[in-house]
């Protein structure tokens, strides 16, 4: 027998085959689909947000009922994002699971979030 040949009684499953054989975590996929989800509506709240201000004489109208509407929009991203965040996070801690979609949910909705919190502070400290 030699160093390669793992066909002895205690080597019934390879650690790759245990590795292959998880599946992947149901709430990391969650977390990855809810900061997919999120990122696409943060994207384009931000655009919709900048056509309103540059179709508009003199800038948007902070009192209409479409920039409300927009502000609400963007908010609820952002509870989204961290919704998504919280999953991915508690996805991780899923031993008998795979956590690639909860590592990848969690990067993404933590970045969009830090994003969306520079954008927020930047447009206080604008006006």
């Amino acid at each position: 027998m030699n160093q390669y040949d793992h066909s002895g009684p205690s080597d019934d499953r390879s650690f790759d085959q245990a590795m292959n054989n998880k599946p992947h975590s149901g709430i990391g996929i969650s977390s990855f689909v809810l900061s997919m989800i999120g990122c696409v509506a943060m994207i384009a709240a931000i655009v919709i947000a900048g056509v309103m201000e540059n179709s508009t004489p003199g800038g948007m109208d902070e009192e209409s009922a479409g920039a409300m509407l927009l502000g609400f929009g963007m908010l609820f991203d952002g509870f989204l994002l961290l919704v998504a965040a919280v999953l991915g996070l508690v996805s991780l801690f899923q031993s008998t699971r795979k956590k690639l979609f909860g590592i990848l949910g969690l990067c993404f909705s933590l970045g969009m979030f830090t994003l969306f919190v520079g954008l927020m502070i930047l447009g206080l400290m604008m006006g």
